[in-house]
């Protein structure tokens, strides 16, 4: 379990080499220019969905961070369950926890665009009964009180001040600070019982770090996302 404050996300690295610091950035720089900062909507199957890809959403098909999870979700027992995707993007992973049985999913996403993007995909799959988008800052909008019974996140992955709306899907800000608090957001609005996965990847091997609220985790028919201040409607 992580320890100190933002669940760990302000304890210091080990200093990347000078070969994986000009891997990184040679990477990000192709990722950015030909993937993230596309003006186009791409149409693609992912983890067994088809999906449309709105410009400035992250897009699940060209990094294995979506996919993966989504197969991880698969294994889970979500019947009857609440469930919550935070920085949903396409709406990939809300997708992936309908088809697991969750009663109800939110896909929430700080940009307009990728809640308005979940939002088509969920009724694409038929799955728009079960899935419904929300414009929000991590669970910000939401009531502090137990909603859920699962929380799931795969966040930017990488430190550094975002260049725009597209690059938030790679750029959690200096020292992670926008996501920072949404360790002490889920653990307000987790369920007693209930759980949090969070996928963080960097170039050795992925996990899921999963972390249970017992253990105390460190503190519609049109296409358009709801209003944060309906959720509570729907649950």
């Amino acid at each position: 379990m992580y320890k100190g404050g933002a669940g760990g996300l302000d304890r210091r690295g080990t200093p990347h080499g000078p070969f994986r610091r000009v891997l990184r950035r040679v990477i990000y720089f192709f990722s950015y220019h030909l993937i993230l900062a596309r003006r186009s909507t791409r149409v693609v199957r992912a983890a067994g969905f088809h999906l449309t890809v709105r410009p400035t959403v992250f897009h699940p098909r060209y990094f294995i961070s979506s996919e993966c999870f989504a197969q991880f979700i698969d294994s889970l027992d979500l019947r009857g369950k609440q469930v919550i995707d935070v920085g949903t993007g396409s709406g990939i992973l809300a997708l992936a926890a309908a088809r697991a049985g969750a009663q109800k999913v939110f896909a929430a996403d700080i940009n307009p665009n990728a809640a308005l993007n979940a939002a088509e995909n969920g009724r694409a799959n038929g799955l728009g009964d079960r899935v419904t988008a929300v414009c929000t800052n991590l669970l910000s909008a939401l009531a502090p009180r137990p909603l859920f019974d699962v929380i799931l996140s795969s966040p930017p992955k990488h430190a550094g001040e975002p260049r725009n709306l597209a690059d938030r899907g790679w750029h959690a800000g200096p020292a992670y600070r926008d996501i920072a608090a949404l360790f002490d957001q889920a653990r307000e609005r987790l369920k007693p019982g209930g759980r949090l996965y969070v996928m963080v990847l960097s170039l050795r091997p992925r996990f899921i770090q999963s972390v249970d609220r017992r253990r105390r985790i460190p503190r519609t028919p049109r296409s358009r996302a709801l209003d944060p201040h309906r959720v509570a409607d729907h649950l």
